[in-house]
């Protein structure tokens, strides 16, 4: 089925911020993507399990409890059971008891997924000595087990929450696990960084540890990537050239990016004309980048026109192409010319995305326009399309903003039933709004629902709500709260994080 918008009437091209767009405006039809599956019997065996690991207070009880399910441990189970105590946020030295529980059963081994995900875990939880300890074991044991990516799990948790020191002293241990310690072990300590650290940072420990490697384009194009600075990034472009390292699409694409982002729309075009130069034929990502930084130069209308000059180089626009065009005439708010974008995405075929209607739903949030937002909310619902968790702040924020308690709660009945959005983002907006209207009956049934689907709800909400129960009375609401909070296990209570380190002087003295 296509989705179709009506074509608009010339005069309604321009929106004002203090008027309701016209439910007929909103007549999308959408697609969805998600279906819910039944619950299958291996969804009942993780279940299971997850019980087993969280109500079990000693490795003695575990492994006698485990023993007595006679439950048949395949890969495929124990990676969905360690997941789901990632995502819950359970107990890490519980799943550490049944990780070595089940890798001690003779013929079984652990695939990688497993190893990376109980890594992740501890990592969170701050067990760095028992994260170690696990990959010594794992380097005895089965050392290919040990993989880049395990490398940028283990750096990743890291760098959340210790220094860029730490970081780079943690990496530098990996040289005794890891079969080849190499360029690609150093580019996923860069791109760690990247994600976690400032670009100071990340330079600072390139130019700290380079000598020991030998930087490839992949090493480039990740510190390209990360730069805000047009300056910066030349610098490692040139860099790039007089290392012999010839640029590639992504290299050219992450610098014109910069230049986009900081309305230097010249300079991304003189790059373009290098590019074609060089043999480098600009994609679909290179006119993407261009139409923002059109957008962002107050040129909507030019940066629709690249969507037609494309094509004559034998690059047509997907669905982020038009969705940044789209985005354009959003912010200059400019509707009429955005939704005529979407009419021209259908046409050619392309299938509008969460993202597209995203847009909307910025536009109707910044100007309180409720109508228009819960228009297309409910447009969206008939048509079978399941918002995603943006759309769904958007529209909780909203509710909660006028106060539109009805609202919130279908929103949220519908995410119960469907399974669409994140529930611990949206439930603190919705509990915060609970809250604040005195609806503890509508609170307590919202957090039992979060809970029945093995959704932990934030300690700020739960505490918010006991203190009210507790102000009213409710001991047996309450109750029933804090057993189902228990279920989820202890709180851990963590330090704050050290500074990050960015002294170069010392980096280079880390790197020796």
């Amino acid at each position: 089925m296509a989705l179709k918008i009506l074509q608009f009437q010339p005069q309604l091209k321009r929106y004002a911020f203090n008027s309701s767009i016209s439910s007929s405006f909103l007549k999308f039809h959408f697609f969805s993507s998600e279906s819910s599956s039944p619950y299958s019997p291996l969804d009942k065996d993780v279940d299971k399990l997850f019980h087993i690991i969280h109500n079990c207070p000693s490795i003695e009880t575990l492994k006698k409890t485990l023993k007595s399910t006679e439950m048949h441990l395949s890969n495929e189970l124990v990676e969905k059971v360690l997941k789901r105590v990632r995502f819950s946020h359970s107990n890490p030295i519980q799943a550490l008891d049944f990780f070595y529980y089940v890798d001690s059963k003779k013929g079984f081994y652990h695939s990688q997924i497993s190893l990376d995900t109980m890594l992740y875990i501890l990592g969170r939880s701050r067990k760095f000595d028992k994260m170690w300890q696990l990959l010594i074991e794992t380097k005895r044991k089965d050392k290919s087990l040990i993989s880049h990516r395990t490398l940028q799990v283990v750096l990743g948790r890291i760098a959340k929450i210790c220094s860029v020191r730490q970081t780079v002293e943690g990496f530098k241990k990996f040289r005794r696990l890891v079969y080849d310690f190499d360029t690609n072990c150093f580019n996923g300590l860069l791109r760690v960084l990247c994600q976690e650290k400032s670009m100071v940072d990340v330079r600072n420990v390139y130019h700290a540890l380079k000598g020991d490697f030998r930087p490839n384009l992949q090493t480039f194009n990740i510190l390209l990537s990360g730069w805000k600075s047009s300056e910066e990034a030349e610098g490692f472009f040139e860099e790039m050239k007089e290392m012999g390292v010839k640029p590639d699409v992504v290299s050219y694409n992450s610098l014109i990016d910069v230049y986009c982002k900081r309305m230097e729309i010249e300079k991304a075009y003189r790059l373009i004309d290098k590019m074609r130069e060089e043999d480098v034929c600009p994609d679909v990502i290179t006119y993407t980048s261009l139409i923002g930084g059109l957008g962002l130069a107050g040129q909507p209308d030019k940066a629709r026109d690249l969507l037609t000059e494309m094509k004559e180089y034998g690059c047509y626009p997907d669905v982020p192409a038009y969705n940044a065009a789209i985005r354009n005439y959003c912010i200059a708010k400019r509707l009429g010319n955005a939704y005529e974008l979407v009419n021209e995405m259908t046409e050619k075929g392309l299938k509008p995305n969460p993202t597209t209607f995203n847009l909307f739903f910025r536009v109707f949030y910044w100007s309180n326009d409720l109508k228009s937002a819960w228009s297309l909310y409910r447009k969206m619902k008939s048509d079978g399309c399941l918002p995603n968790t943006q759309s769904c702040m958007f529209l909780i924020r909203l509710f909660k903003r006028q106060e539109r308690v009805e609202m919130a709660l279908e929103l949220w009945d519908d995410m119960v039933e469907k399974g669409f959005g994140s529930y611990v983002l949206v439930s603190d907006v919705l509990f915060d709004m609970l809250c604040d209207l005195g609806k503890l009956n509508e609170a307590e049934k919202c957090f039992l629902q979060m809970v029945e689907k093995r959704q932990k709800p934030s300690n700020v909400s739960f505490k918010r709500i006991k203190v009210l129960m507790e102000l009213a009375n409710r001991d047996e609401a309450l109750k029933r709260l804090s057993e189902s909070m228990a279920v989820f296990g202890p709180q851990i209570q963590f330090r704050r994080p050290n500074e990050d380190f960015d002294d170069a002087t010392s980096l280079q003295h880390v790197a020796r």
